[in-house]
């Protein structure tokens, strides 16, 4: 299993998002829930539209199984906004186009952040990649630098976890070694 890396670069983000919004807006929809609210994937896929509707996503987290409410940010919201409009409560919000009302399946939620990856020259993205750019942006734009508050929303046992997961660690490390002096 290869390991996949958050995305670091704020401007290769945003051109992302606008790439997406252009080429595929549930596609957007997906990308933006998985980096705005750190769900894993297999929970953005049992999303429905009742489920987004308000201001905040409240679930049953599938892997843990601890209930989880979260808040939908501004821009979260205005991208939803006209997604779901008019859409049946009970519909999944990343839909397949096969099947009545089906989610699209992990596989190919997989294939749409690898097909990314291969649009902007990032080989390392996965599904997981969603969740660790949300970490990695919560820790970076926290004041403090709050990784308990974030080791907590992940469910993550150590801070240490935490840390290497969103890939911090690695990037203290490379920090280090380009300071080093042989």
């Amino acid at each position: 299993m290869n390991f996949v890396q958050p995305i670091r670069d704020s401007e290769v983000l945003q051109d992302i998002k606008d790439f997406l919004e252009y080429t595929n807006y549930r596609n957007l929809i997906m990308f933006l829930i998985g980096i705005c609210t750190g769900l894993r994937i297999s929970d953005i896929l049992r999303l429905r539209i009742r489920d987004v509707s308000g201001s905040h996503i409240s679930i049953r987290e599938k892997k843990t199984g601890k209930q989880k409410r979260i808040f939908i940010t501004p821009e979260l919201k205005e991208k939803l906004t006209p997604y779901i409009e008019g859409k049946p409560p009970n519909e999944y919000l990343i839909r397949s186009r096969e099947g009545i009302n089906r989610p699209i399946t992990r596989e190919m939620a997989y294939k749409i952040i690898r097909s990314i990856g291969d649009e902007f020259g990032l080989s390392e993205l996965g599904c997981h990649t969603l969740r660790k750019t949300f970490g990695y942006i919560f820790y970076n734009i926290t004041t403090d630098k709050d990784i308990g508050m974030l080791q907590d929303y992940f469910n993550h046992a150590t801070s240490k976890i935490t840390l290497r997961y969103i890939g911090m660690e690695q990037d203290s490390m490379d920090a280090a070694l380009k300071r080093h002096k042989t």
